[in-house]
């Protein structure tokens, strides 16, 4: 994706008004909303989970080259310290654009909903994916402009959340940004031209990796309920990420639907386990997966992510055509082979975490069209598709994801609301079992 950048500054009545009127066209933004601030330069945004991810997103909101000015005002969190953290944290870098007073720092499962009854013009969803399809129906309702942390749900139910909520999004005229930095690369950018004009031949296969030692462990603590447990360490837990293959994974997924000119595959069959995370702070997720998904002109695509240390890690995404193949390193270069002559080669450039934030807000500031969500939902029921694969150890079609009634929320979501997955005796969590467990 390339947007013309301009570093103009612009102003919050100018831009607010032209996407107002942008909306008003779809007849459901109305005016008073967009000027609600009139005479104000700055726009404002809300950060809606504040850990490393949401901490590194607001950073580079507030960081923007787009001639945007923001201004950080209200923030929630489950958790206090992780908000209280993450506050001093973005106010260390941007003091002028940080107003966040202690009655605009909202905590607790349902901190969100107060969130979207500020006057903030953009929310931050980066919460753990598992709460995602909630939360982003409550923003499009509300009527925010939205950035959204990827992956977009964790089961086939919270898809079509997602997919029924974001019509209603499109129609409101508000604009939609999904956390694949690896689209805004200028690397994966450059060799993606070059795949579909055709320079590597016609595909054969794609190959995709997420391999690395694994994330941080959160021991349960004394006195935690078991709800405050599961979130605290949500990582290991199916519910809240979708296990690792979705919530780190579905970067390269997505980058595989890219180079098929964003196709989906329509079915996927695997493998996977558990070999060294097997103790009770481990939750239940596998700690590797390996999937081949096929796409509707027969390509393969090969996906491998694993979770152990002391092995061969990468993160990376490559693609294999008659005439060639090219390579991207997820934080590293790119190369382009054809027919065994030396290689062409991209450095990384800016981080798209930040290119994401600069092509967002330079739609917002010049009244564009811009909702990313079509493009990289697939991505998501990709991903799940997977887990569904390796998780019952049968074929898993496209259908089955989009369709699939298993809901992997928890009845409620307060502080003594009881999550799905109980540990045994031993504090051991039940694993799926393939050939087994019904995944979908």
């Amino acid at each position: 994706m390339e947007i013309a950048m301009s570093h103009r500054k612009a102003n919050r009545r100018d831009f607010l008004k032209s996407t107002a009127a942008g909306a008003a066209v779809a007849g459901t933004v109305s005016l008073a909303k967009a000027s609600h601030a009139a005479g104000s330069d700055e726009l404002k945004i809300a950060l809606i989970g504040c850990g490393g991810r949401g901490t590194g997103a607001a950073i580079n909101a507030l960081n923007n080259a787009a001639g945007v000015r923001l201004k950080l005002v209200a923030m929630a969190d489950a958790f206090d310290s992780r908000l209280e953290a993450s506050l001093k944290a973005i106010s260390s870098r941007f003091p002028e654009q940080v107003d966040v007073p202690p009655e605009r720092r909202f905590v607790g499962l349902g901190a969100y909903k107060d969130v979207m009854a500020t006057d903030a013009d953009i929310v931050l969803l980066c919460t753990p994916p598992g709460f995602r399809p909630q939360q982003f129906e409550a923003a499009v309702a509300a009527g925010k402009h939205i950035f959204t942390e990827k992956p977009l749900a964790v089961d086939g139910p919270g898809i079509r959340r997602i997919q029924k909520a974001n019509e209603q999004a499109k129609a409101k005229g508000v604009i939609v940004a999904v956390g694949h930095h690896l689209r805004h690369e200028v690397k994966h950018i450059e060799v993606m031209k070059r795949v579909h004009d055709g320079a590597i031949g016609k595909l054969k296969f794609l190959r995709a990796y997420f391999n690395s030692a694994g994330v941080w462990v959160r021991p349960r603590r004394e006195g935690q309920t078991e709800m405050e447990y599961q979130v605290m360490n949500w990582y290991y837990f199916t519910w809240l990420s979708g296990d690792h293959i979705v919530e780190q994974h579905v970067h390269d997924l997505d980058v595989c639907n890219w180079f098929m000119q964003d196709q989906h595959p329509i079915e996927a069959q695997g493998m996977g386990g558990r070999q060294f995370r097997i103790g009770p702070d481990y939750g239940e997720i596998f700690d590797h997966h390996a999937v081949e998904f096929t796409y509707p002109d027969g390509t393969k695509a090969y996906s491998y992510c694993r979770h152990t240390p002391n092995c061969w890690n990468s993160f990376s995404e490559h693609a294999h055509g008659t005439n060639g193949y090219v390579s991207v390193q997820g934080h590293g270069q790119a190369e382009l082979v054809v027919d065994g002559r030396e290689p062409q080669k991209w450095d990384r450039g800016p981080d798209g975490h930040q290119l994401e934030w600069d092509h967002m807000l330079a739609a917002l500031r010049d009244g564009e069209k811009y909702n990313e969500v079509d493009t990289r939902l697939p991505a998501t029921v990709m991903a799940i598709m997977g887990r569904m694969a390796t998780y019952s150890g049968k074929i898993v079609t496209w259908g089955d994801v989009v369709q699939s009634e298993l809901d992997l929320s928890p009845s409620g979501y307060t502080w003594d609301s009881e999550p799905q997955p109980k540990p045994g005796p031993d504090g051991i969590y039940p694993c799926a079992v393939p050939g087994i467990t019904k995944a979908w």
